[in-house]
C-alpha cells in the first residue's frame, strides 16, 4: 500500500494523535482490496467496496450495537 496511491476518506477519532484508525480508497487495488482501514496500531486490513457496504446495513440495522458496547 504506498501511501500516495491512498484516498483519504475519514478518521474515526480525530480527537489526539495517538494514531485514530482511519478509511482510505485504493484506486490502485483490486476489487477485492480497496477499502483500507488503519488502526491505531499499525494494521491495515483490506476490504471490498461490497463488505464495506455489509458492515454499514448491518450498523444501520442495528446488530453491531452490542459490539460497539464492548
Amino acid at each position: 500500500m504506498a501511501a500516495e496511491d491512498l484516498i483519504h476518506v475519514l478518521t474515526l477519532c480525530g480527537n489526539c494523535s495517538c494514531g485514530c484508525p482511519e478509511l482510505y480508497l485504493d484506486p490502485t487495488a483490486p476489487a477485492e482490496q480497496r477499502i483500507a482501514i488503519t488502526d491505531d496500531f499499525g494494521n491495515t486490513i483490506r476490504l471490498s467496496g461490497a463488505q464495506l457496504g455489509d458492515i454499514i446495513e448491518l450498523a444501520r440495522a442495528g446488530s453491531l450495537d452490542e459490539a460497539a458496547k464492548a
